[in-house]
């Protein structure tokens, strides 16, 4: 077997580091609204044609495949969820992209460095990384946005595409991705150029969801710290390392604004999925114990 702390320091090269926050446990987001019935003409009716973020009823795909397969499930509380590594392993040499960060106390936002790198490796490495990993681990690795079209046959045949991507608009699918990793986690505020489909397929994720309106604002007001015009591309690097990254955690996680007003908050677990609608801004932490897993589909 690889050991993976010597293979990361041949991949990422460089001594990076990072802080993080804790999440507030009271929130003015509101609740994401559930929709009453995970039928297509209800979906349709709902949440597609009005462009409104909405949660589908909770469980709605604990049928996927991979929940059952990529994931040994727990059979009582005191245990969390793991990977199924020896499953998984058997697709060990898929190519897939790492985003690698090495965690450190919490600094100013004065003495920000870059925290954040990325890279194309093993799919064996990441695994390898989970065998020893802890949330207190400090150099963190999370499989971010590997695309299908990258990905070994049998692992997307675990992911059949659900009727409400094929069949509630014109049934073009412009991308599929999963990500895996263990919490901490953390996706920076963003929009999509597509609507969005987000399974949770493991463990618990945050979301908190902005109307367009809204999240330009907050953009606008961090850019504008910054001195800079930048745009919303998603994970772009400047927002997951130095002030960028900070100011935009602040401004959606820590900061009680006048955003938060507008803002809706949703918490998933394993077959939960969340529609998100195109131009809606959107942020996502990764929390608690165990391990993660996620899909998602952009479609129209």
């Amino acid at each position: 077997m690889i050991h993976s702390r010597v293979r990361l320091g041949s991949i990422f090269s460089k001594p990076y580091t990072s802080c993080s926050r804790a999440w507030p446990i009271a929130s003015r987001w509101k609740p994401l609204r559930e929709l009453p019935s995970g039928e297509l003409a209800t979906f349709r009716r709902e949440a597609f044609a009005p462009a409104q973020p909405t949660l589908l009823p909770r469980g709605q795909f604990f049928g996927l495949p991979a929940i059952q397969k990529w994931f040994m499930q727990p059979r009582d509380d005191s245990v969390e969820t793991s990977f199924n590594l020896n499953y998984l392993s058997g697709y060990g040499s898929a190519i897939v992209p790492l985003e690698f960060t090495r965690l450190r106390p919490t600094i100013s936002a004065e003495e920000a460095q870059d925290s954040f790198q990325r890279a194309e490796a093993p799919f064996q490495i990441f695994l390898d990384w989970t065998r020893y990993t802890t949330m207190k681990t400090t150099e963190r690795l999370y499989l971010a946005q590997a695309s299908f079209a990258n990905l070994p046959a049998a692992l997307t045949e675990d992911l059949p595409t659900p009727e409400i991507v094929t069949k509630a608009g014109t049934g073009d699918i412009y991308d599929t991705n999963i990500w895996l990793g263990i919490p901490p986690t953390y996706t920076p505020l963003h929009r999509d150029p597509n609507p969005n489909l987000f399974v949770q397929l493991a463990g618990h994720k945050i979301v908190r969801v902005l109307p367009p309106d809204a999240g330009d604002r907050v953009f606008a007001r961090v850019q504008s710290a910054l001195g800079k015009a930048g745009s919303a591309s998603f994970r772009g690097e400047e927002m997951m390392k130095g002030k960028e990254k900070k100011m935009l955690e602040f401004e959606v996680w820590d900061n009680v604004n006048d955003e938060a007003n507008e803002g809706f908050e949703a918490h998933m677990w394993d077959g939960d999925g969340l529609f998100i609608p195109k131009g809606w801004w959107h942020s996502i932490k990764g929390v608690d114990g165990g391990v993660l897993g996620s899909v998602n589909w952009w479609f129209r």
